[in-house]
């Protein structure tokens, strides 16, 4: 199949309109509290060297990205499409890019471990997303996966942002196209105002 101009210059404007309706990403104690304890699991269990390249995708207001800097891991860099994120975590010292989760501008192999919580969701095509992190993984490298459940009393499927809320085994499957080896899955339940939501996490590993 060809693209013609048309229909690109269709896709590039719709991708553009998705861009103008990011939001900054405040973050908030459950987020905040589950990053953390992923990542004290994930950088102990794994052996992830504090000398290894870090990639924060929808690195929001740095929440990451201060846990990572802590712990004494100094190439890190972050990427969101929200200008106000961008500033601030520029202001606090950290790498980060404007950049869309889709079109990552970093030359192959170029991560040990990616971080990539709650931003699939944001995908317009997370297959095309997932391969797209896949080629700026080194052989070998790790990445930490982890989305909202569909169907909750939360229902994110209707968050005017969310178009991809999938099942558990639409995620594996979508992986392990992309040549990733899920190694292990976690989700996470909790209540809401709104009454039970569920998050899915995934940890994986690249051939």
């Amino acid at each position: 199949m060809e693209i013609t101009s048309s229909q690109l210059t269709r896709l590039v404007a719709f991708i553009n309109k998705i861009e103008s309706e990011t939001y900054p990403e405040t973050p908030s104690s459950i987020h905040s509290a589950i990053t953390a304890k992923m990542l004290d699991m994930l950088l102990c269990k794994y052996n992830i060297s504090t000398a290894a390249r870090i990639l924060d995708i929808g690195c929001g207001q740095g929440p990451a990205l201060e846990i990572f800097r802590e712990k004494g891991y100094v190439n890190t860099v972050g990427i969101s499409l929200n200008d106000e994120d961008v500033r601030i975590c520029t202001e606090k010292g950290h790498d980060v890019h404007k950049m869309d989760q889709s079109f990552l501008e970093f030359p192959e192999g170029s991560f040990d471990f990616v971080w990539a919580r709650h931003v699939i969701e944001h995908s317009i095509f997370p297959l095309f997303t997932l391969t797209t992190f896949a080629r700026v993984i080194a052989p070998g490298g790790m990445l930490y996966l982890e989305a909202p459940a569909p169907e909750t009393a939360c229902h994110h499927e209707r968050n005017p942002n969310h178009y991809s809320v999938l099942s558990r085994g639409t995620w594996v499957s979508l992986l392990e196209r992309c040549g990733f080896v899920v190694r292990d899955e976690g989700s996470y339940e909790f209540q809401t105002p709104m009454g039970p939501d569920e998050y899915l996490g995934f940890i994986c590993s690249k051939n």
